[in-house]
């Protein structure tokens, strides 16, 4: 559960009662139930079998915030990994959308858990995306991370947390899975506040970009990810949306 804010659409303003650390108005922080929830999901998180190797998240300070208590928790030296293109999806418009805080400044707020040496594989366009798009730029997205932890761990089998919003999640599992909906809004990946969705790769297959550095606005995604295909391998949801370790149970915001 997060801060709310407002946006006027006719200026492209966004405007919040509440201050954001990051000074960004549409950046909110957790709000305190929030925070309950982020201790209750560290304390499932540590319990996860693989135990968790890496942990990549949207830049936004409530992602942050919300993957602090389990990093802590885990004790493994790791590092989140602020990651653009797993980033908030803002629709069409005709003004540019902000963007997140720099990572040296997100450094200051999280100094114990946040890495300021990874460099973002992806930049979303600031005057967002049609539903489409997004779904593209998330296939963009995980093939590069999925082929960096594989070329890091030598293709050991890894667990890797993902800590994002929830139209992103969506997509996650749909260009994991390879099955897109004919109606987008189909309810196939659930995202509640602090929820566990879990996917495991049941082959491998070439990625389509590797690790090639910091990818622009203006990139294209190329991942042929529809018809069951996958990103990066063949994936299977194995948990969806679990909410068990939440005392309020399933929620969204």
């Amino acid at each position: 559960f997060r801060v709310s804010y407002t946006l006027d659409a006719a200026t492209g303003t966004y405007h919040t009662n509440s201050p954001s650390p990051t000074g960004i108005p549409s950046d909110p922080p957790l709000a305190s139930y929030g925070v309950q929830q982020s201790h209750e999901l560290a304390e499932a998180l540590a319990k996860l079998d693989p135990a968790i190797d890496y942990v990549y998240s949207s830049p936004f300070y409530r992602c942050l915030q919300t993957v602090e208590p389990a990093i802590e928790k885990l004790r493994k030296g790791i590092r989140v990994r602020a990651e653009n293109g797993i980033g908030e999806w803002y629709g069409l418009a005709n003004f540019n959308h902000p963007s997140p805080a720099p990572p040296t400044f997100l450094k200051t707020l999280f100094p114990s858990t946040f890495g300021e040496t990874y460099k973002p594989l992806i930049i979303p366009p600031r005057a967002g995306e049609t539903i489409a798009q997004l779904h593209d730029r998330v296939a963009s997205a995980l093939d590069k991370i999925i082929a960096a932890v594989d070329e890091e761990s030598g293709e050991k089998d890894v667990a890797v947390l993902i800590c994002t919003h929830a139209a992103t999640l969506i997509a996650i599992g749909r260009v994991l899975t390879g099955c897109m909906p004919e109606d987008p809004n189909v309810d196939d990946f659930p995202a509640p506040t602090a929820g566990i969705t879990k996917f495991v790769r049941q082959y491998n297959t070439v990625s389509s970009h590797g690790n090639d550095g910091e990818g622009s606005e203006s990139e294209k995604a190329s991942v042929d990810w529809k018809e069951r295909k996958g990103t990066s391998g063949v994936w299977s949801c194995v948990m969806n949306a679990n909410c068990d370790h939440l005392a309020g149970g399933s929620e969204r915001a």
